[in-house]
Parts: structure tokens; sequence; C-alpha cells
């Protein structure tokens, strides 16, 4: 089965439909350095670094399975997601390259990822009205990653678009959750010590109610409005573009190496990534995870 991939990203989605046995014959992103990093990856996918708003789709190969994940940021409520807001509204209208691909190429399947609040979008009911107007019956899945077997609590939604009669709705398996102990290597990284001058009085108490609930080692986030820690034994929390997770281990403290925001979104220890840790985290926390991506298509496949 041959697939494309828009919006490729970083190359989760790619990542995990090879997992699953697809052949990714196309990829694009409006990014160079998102295209660089894919095709660093992915050498025998044709790409193009381009705004789909423009894209000829003549030009993009036949295939089976349309893979799309629009922009979140306009939808996620982390990010306001406000109303005529110039850069949210554009955001959200990259939705809109799904039905232009799929109008031309008539795939069999399109697999659209989002945020949960994709399905609140005002112009939602528009979108799905035009991919059933083009003969595809839609079937919305929210998907926690980690009953997926990714160490991590993300919640995404799926959208299954499939030309048949009646919606396909997918009978996920639930695997064992994978916990944040698995991805991390306690003798890498930078750390230092927690009792040291300039340390946030926020996070001494973080550290401080964690130790109270976990003992002398547990993840905290280092931002937001969290007041403790978390299980390492568990999967750990959203993994995000920035920064984050903290990892304390008695007197010392560190954030998660570029490697394990890597392990913790599922991608092959051997996959490529940039040399800087904070591009390599960007783009990895804005990827789909690929095994959750890879058994979302698995169970796509054995439902034909």
């Amino acid at each position: 089965m041959d697939a494309i991939d828009l919006f490729a990203g970083f190359g989760g989605l790619s990542t995990g439909a090879r997992m699953a046995g697809i052949r990714i014959v196309w990829a694009a992103n409006h990014w160079p350095e998102a295209v660089k990093w894919h095709s660093a990856n992915h050498p025998h996918t044709e790409h193009i670094c381009q705004d789909l708003h423009q894209a000829d789709w003549s030009l993009v190969p036949a295939h089976d399975l349309l893979l799309v994940s629009p922009c979140c940021q306009g939808h996620s409520k982390t990010q306001g997601k406000t109303n005529r807001n110039p850069q949210h509204d554009a955001s959200r209208s990259t939705a809109w390259a799904v039905v232009s691909a799929a109008e031309y190429h008539r795939p069999s399947f399109a697999i659209v990822e989002n945020v949960p609040e994709f399905l609140q979008w005002e112009l939602y009911p528009s979108w799905s009205v035009a991919m059933q107007a083009l003969g595809y019956s839609l079937s919305p899945h929210i998907v926690y990653c980690a009953d997926l077997g990714v160490p991590q609590n993300r919640v995404r939604m799926f959208i299954v678009c499939s030309r048949s009669k009646a919606p396909m709705y997918l009978e996920l398996p639930r695997y064992e959750h994978m916990s944040a102990a698995s991805f991390i290597n306690l003798d890498v990284g930078k750390w230092s010590l927690i009792e040291r001058n300039g340390r946030a009085k926020a996070t001494l108490e973080r550290v401080k109610n964690g130790r109270e609930q976990y003992g002398d080692r547990f993840l905290m986030s280092y931002y937001g409005n969290t007041k403790s820690g978390r299980d390492i034994n568990r999967p750990i929390g959203t993994i995000t573009t920035r920064d984050c997770w903290a990892i304390i281990d008695g007197d010392r403290m560190r954030m998660l190496t570029a490697d394990e925001n890597m392990l913790a979104m599922t991608f092959p220890r051997d996959y490529l990534r940039p040399d800087n840790h904070r591009l390599t985290v960007n783009m990895a926390g804005n990827a789909v995870p690929p095994v959750a991506m890879s058994r979302i298509i698995k169970a796509v496949r054995s439902q034909t």
C-alpha cells in the first residue's frame, strides 16, 4: 500500500506508517528544516517544501492512503484557539488541504490526526460535509496514546475517512502501559543540585511535594501550575515542543535529554535528528508518536 504524508514535519506519521508496512511515496512540509530531517530518515520518499494551499495535486504520485496532521495550534485550548486571530485562523485553514488532496486523488483511505478540539472547530461540520461529498465516511476516534503502547499520557484525535457506506470504527487493542522509566537513562544528561542558589521557590515546593508522594526519584513538570510530581513508573505526561519535564533523583535534577524526548515519542533509537537540543525537542514534541500511528494503521488494514 502506498501513502502520502501532508504536513510531514519530523516524520511521526511516516515512520509509523512504515512500521505498519506502508510505503511513503511523497511527503510535504512548508518548513525547510523539517523537510531536511524527514528526507534524511525517509530517503526513498519524494519530498516537496511548499505551502500546501498552493499545491498542484496533479504532480503528486497516486496513493491508497492519505496521512494528514494539520496544524493543531489553532484548535488547541492551550493555545487559546482565538477566532479572528490571523495566526490561529491560518492554522485552522490547513485542514482544507485534506479536502483538496482527496478531491483530486480519491484514495481509499485518509487518516487525519489532530487534538480532540478539532471536532469543536466551528467549521468542522462544513469540513466533514465536504469529505462526505467526496464519498468518504468519517469515524473520529479519541485515543489515549498510552493505551497503544506509547510511554506518554497524550490524548489525540484520529479521524478515519474511508470510501465505504458506513464509517469504520476501529477495534483498537489496549496495550500494557509503558513507564517513563523505560526510556530514562540516569547516567546521562546535565545534572544540577536541587538546593542551589537561584532555584525558584515554586520549583523547590514541587520537589518537596513530589518527594512526599513518590520518594527520591520521580518526574516533575518544570513549568505550569502543577504542585507536585509524577510517578516515574507511569507514562510521562504529554511531551511538548519545549523542555517541560524534569527528573528528580535524590539531591539532583535535570531536564529530559533530546534523546529521551525522542524515545518518549517512540521514534526509533537510530532515527536521525538535529544536534541542536531545542530544535529536536520542538520537532519531536510537534510530531505524532510513530507507534500510535502504526497501530492505528494496522487496525484499519485488519478491518478491510
